[in-house]
């Protein structure tokens, strides 16, 4: 429920009450005594929904835009009145008033809003580095990006050109901002001795999953401006819906600084990628979302502009998310490719250990290096298979070679193959679990050598 308050103009007290009595609507009125403009205070209780269309009519009476009309939320209302008020004015979604307010507070003042963001950048990449989901998570509630991701939405569904300018620069210069922020971060870390010297970025999974983007970064993104906009035009959770917003653009957007520190360019143009597809997609879905939940400017007029203004911004925005999917497309197919090569890989060489049934051989273990970017490269995948085998028993001849020949037959693809042979030796009891350091490990790789 909201609380209404409003003063009303000179000469304008009949219709002002006409309109309210038209519509229902129970006020109290108060004589004015402060400044000669206004002859009246009238305040009303009303649900949130109510607001918007109670406004226009009373514009229509003559409250105009430049007098003090102040919508207050109200903790209770007790009334049995009450249901038919709501029943007047059914629906879930605030006024446009209101959806102004909450997104102008969202998007704080420039200084503030470039604090928060470097701070929650040093974090994630801190986050990043220390491969610690926790501290990433952490620096999203930091992140004040949800304000103009959502300022720019309703700016444009609005009509206010200053509002959806403002989102748009601050998100953009913003994120710049972030990338070039973790790049700095980067290479500082680089010159001293918190990081190894050749550390290789590309073996921390946090910043491997920033590299390797797919269509499931878009839902995320998608859902993230849904679950935003539902958020502040319903009026519940939008702290939380933020770090979700967040985590769409902070972390890929470090990812990509530290790619350029490092010099990992690869790193960094997926990641890049991955921050413009999110940042489309987050931008596209609540501005889809706010125009069809029926938010319009109070000018009429201005109505069928809007509409034409709104579909081109929809069409301009989801032509860059098509043109820019095509790298998550070619990327989802990549990552389908290897894991399904690594699951046939095991499945063929575990069958062939099984057929040959030879007693005291066992296959321990079979990984395959294999990542979509050497797919996207044309290089061979890599094998490793590891072969225990009971001490004094005759390691098999060009057994690596045999492998390659017969994966490259059934999986028809070219591999590389290393085989490494773990020799144990037993007492007359058997152990269940032999050790490790009882081991001996020698390895043959496909093209003959051993070692």
């Amino acid at each position: 429920m909201r609380l209404v308050q409003l003063l009303v103009p000179e000469g304008t007290r009949a219709r002002v009450l006409e309109s309210l009595d038209e519509q229902g609507v129970d006020y109290a009125l108060f004589e004015e005594v402060g400044r000669g403009d206004f002859e009246a205070m009238v305040q009303f209780p009303v649900p949130a929904s109510g607001v918007e269309p109670i406004l226009d009519r009373l514009r229509e009476a003559g409250i105009r835009e430049d007098v003090y009309t102040i919508v207050l939320p109200t903790e209770t209302v007790v009334s049995q009145r009450l249901a038919a008020l709501v029943d007047r004015f059914p629906g879930l979604r605030i006024s446009r008033e209101e959806l102004t307010t909450r997104a102008e507070e969202l998007a704080p003042a420039n200084s503030t809003f470039f604090a928060f963001l470097v701070l929650s950048t040093i974090i994630a990449t801190t986050g990043l580095l220390l491969d610690s989901a926790a501290t990433i998570i952490g620096a999203m509630v930091v992140a004040p990006l949800m304000g103009p991701a959502i300022s720019a939405s309703v700016g444009a569904v609005l009509a206010d050109q200053p509002m959806r300018s403002r989102g748009v620069r601050l998100q953009i210069t913003g994120l710049l901002a972030a990338i070039l922020t973790a790049a700095i971060m980067g290479w500082l870390l680089q010159q001293t001795v918190l990081i190894p010297p050749a550390l290789d970025i590309l073996s921390i999974p946090q910043i491997t999953e920033r590299t390797s983007p797919n269509f499931l970064s878009l839902f995320l993104a998608l859902g993230s401006g849904l679950a935003g906009a539902i958020s502040i035009m319903r009026g519940s959770g939008s702290t939380l819906v933020g770090v979700a917003i967040a985590v769409a653009l902070i972390p890929p957007a470090a990812t990509a600084g530290l790619g350029i520190a490092f010099g990992v360019v690869g790193a960094a143009i997926a990641a890049g990628v991955l921050v413009a597809v999110n940042l489309l997609a987050i931008n596209l879905s609540a501005l889809v979302l706010f125009y069809a939940a029926g938010f319009r400017p109070a000018d009429t007029i201005e109505g069928e502009s809007i509409r034409r203004a709104v579909a081109s911004r929809i069409v301009v925005v989801a032509t860059g998310i098509a043109v820019l999917s095509l790298v998550l497309a070619t990327v989802t197919v990549a990552t389908y490719h290897t894991q399904t090569f690594e699951q046939q890989t095991q499945a063929e060489l575990q069958a062939a250990f099984d057929e040959a049934d030879i007693e005291g051989v066992e296959l321990v273990d079979v990984t395959v290096d294999y990542e979509p970017v050497d797919v996207l490269l044309g290089n061979e995948p890599k094998v490793n298979v590891l072969v225990g085998i009971p001490r004094d028993f005759p390691t098999p001849p060009d057994l690596a070679q045999r492998f390659d020949d017969e994966l490259t037959e059934r999986l028809e693809q070219d591999v590389f193959v290393q085989v490494g042979f773990l020799e144990a030796e037993f007492s007359e009891r058997e152990a269940p679990e032999p050790p490790l350091d009882g081991f001996g490990i020698s390895f043959a790789v496909s093209d003959g050598s051993t070692g």
